[in-house]
């Protein structure tokens, strides 16, 4: 052994004394062998960890972890070969002290959870989320901004008010206002099982799963993606997509296949697969769901069961080729019951060629409505665009049509009715 690392190796015996009074929660295992005793012990913390299927090679990997503390679980996964972010309320002492010795280069930030965002920090192929969710006052939005930060998967661990063993249960929660939990003035809330799994659904993962429930203590993988699969069917094909305020989007699309609900429909939101909260039949072959939009993301697209993948729509409005021949309107429906030329739902939708993404708008008696949707082209080069008609539009004949860019289509005349006179 050089002298040098001699020196420095004989530098931290004398310091291991002095640092096990400064009170360590996690146990960290050094170079050399030597561990500083925590709280939880080298095998507890990795007993903690095995909950879980962390990849044991995580070369080219990102990974946060959330609520850091002395940064055993950093240091672990930057020992797997990953990149690694920690994060935490404020800075730990015994986490700096800790990277020192292992020459980690782990970074190492004060942030609230509830404000993280991939604007700040980027995007993770993984997210460590052990021993946050009960501290924290405001959970979904925490679980959401978890969500957000992951590209794959997220591992969540937390303290829940039972044992798990009833996974139809409903989901609660009790709130604690002072110590009720612990002795803590910082735990405030305590899910039980299914609540934890219905928020971690909630704020966005395509597939939640719990792991374990041991001593209060529950451990759910979240996935961002839907399982691969080999299509077997025919893809269904979106017929129209509809955002709304509530961050929230409507899809409609058509399948042969029978007996779809919430678990064999399989939206994609970009690149992210988006849980449906709602898959209903609107006539012999169509589909209504609804499921989470992501932030930022404007691309649709489904799969039911094991078919293909649908066609993809698009959400908002992108720069398009210059305009060289105004658009054409093929035909105009309602935009949820597709009646022709009819128009009731407060929601129109039109099929048109010749469509320019720059700036599309669809114009009824005069009133000029932004697009809220336009679709990629069908098989027979048409595309859809839909406009949420204004409220002081009067029933009766309407005269409606489509501008793209700087160039607008011939109008066509269309009924508007009131449903409530």
């Amino acid at each position: 052994m050089p002298a040098r690392d001699a020196e420095f190796t004989e530098l931290i015996r004398k310091r291991i004394s002095q640092l096990q009074q400064l009170g360590w929660y996690h146990s960290i295992e050094l170079k050399d062998g030597q561990v500083i005793k925590g709280l939880q012990s080298l095998e507890h913390l990795r007993f903690r960890l095995a909950q879980f299927p962390v990849p044991e090679d995580l070369t080219g990997k990102r990974v946060l972890d959330i609520g850091a503390w002395d940064g055993w679980f950093s240091f672990e996964m930057e020992r797997r070969g990953a990149q690694v972010v920690a994060v935490d309320s404020h800075k730990h002492k015994n986490f700096e002290i800790a990277r020192e010795l292992l020459g980690s280069k782990v970074e190492h930030h004060v942030a609230d959870i509830c404000k993280l965002t991939p604007a700040e920090f980027g995007t993770f192929d993984i997210v460590l989320f052990f021993g946050v969710l009960y501290h924290t006052k405001h959970p979904l939005l925490a679980l959401e901004n978890v969500c957000n930060l992951a590209t794959d998967m997220a591992f969540i661990e937390s303290h829940v008010s039972d044992d798990g063993e009833d996974p139809a249960a409903p989901p609660v929660m009790e709130f604690y206002e002072t110590t009720e939990l612990g002795g803590q003035f910082d735990n405030w809330v305590g899910p039980n099982t299914s609540c934890l799994l219905a928020f971690c659904r909630t704020a966005g993962f395509a597939r939640t799963e719990l792991e374990s429930v041991i001593q209060n203590r529950a451990h759910v993988t979240c996935h961002r993606q839907w399982p691969a699969t080999q299509p077997a069917s025919p893809a269904p094909f979106l017929v129209g997509v509809s955002p709304s305020a509530d961050g929230y989007i409507s899809i409609w699309f058509r399948s042969e296949q029978k007996e779809l609900n919430c678990d064999n429909v399989f939206p994609r939101i970009g690149p992210y697969g988006s849980r449906p909260v709602h898959v209903s039949q609107t006539d012999a072959d169509g589909w209504h769901v609804n499921c989470k939009l992501f932030p930022g993301e404007t691309e649709v697209s489904l799969h039911v069961r094991n078919s293909a993948e649908s066609n993809r729509a698009r959400v908002g409005q992108a720069l398009g080729l210059p305009q060289t021949a105004k658009p054409k309107i093929h035909s105009v429906t309602d935009g949820k019951t597709w009646e022709l030329s009819r128009i009731h739902s407060g929601c129109i939708s039109i099929w048109a060629a010749g469509l320019n993404d720059d700036l599309v708008k669809i114009a009824i008696n005069g009133v000029y409505l932004p697009a809220i949707f336009i679709s990629c082209p069908d098989t027979e080069g048409l595309r859809q665009v839909n406009a949420i008609l204004p409220a002081s539009l009067k029933p009766g004949e309407a005269r409606v049509s489509l501008v793209s860019g700087e160039l607008e289509s011939d109008p066509v005349t269309v009924e508007v009715v009131n449903d409530s006179q």
